[in-house]
């Protein structure tokens, strides 16, 4: 079992930049693949990106390719999300996930077994 608590979220104007860390407790955190969620008001949690357990592999959604990077750093039980270049249209609930497994990334909120609260990410325009 894992716990997952997300912190680094707030309100930035249009173009700034945000990094997400979410904190994992528990000694298999290098075994679990993790990924980061949205969900703005009135829509349902959308996927914004993915890491293999070893951090070789990594997909994002097309809406944030190139402007949002994720990372983990496995002796921290860490996983981050590097936001830049952010737009009015980001702002929502981030939501990180973790899966245990040896599997490279997964991309849907059913695949994963562990959530963290989220924090809430605003951009002004």
């Amino acid at each position: 079992q894992v716990q997952l608590v997300e912190s680094g979220g707030g309100l930035v104007q249009a173009g700034g930049s945000l990094r997400l860390s979410c904190a994992a407790s528990g000694r298999t955190f290098s075994s679990y693949a993790m990924g980061w969620f949205r969900q703005a008001p009135g829509k349902e949690r959308a996927f914004v990106a993915a890491i293999s357990w070893s951090g070789s592999s990594t997909h994002y959604a097309d809406s944030v390719k190139g402007r949002f990077s994720i990372s983990r750093d496995n002796a921290k039980n860490t996983v981050y999300l590097q936001m830049s270049s952010l737009k009015p249209e980001d702002t929502a609930v981030y939501y990180c996930a973790a899966r245990p497994g040896s599997g490279s990334y997964y991309l849907t909120s059913s695949e994963y077994d562990y959530w963290g609260q989220g924090t809430q990410v605003t951009v002004s325009s």
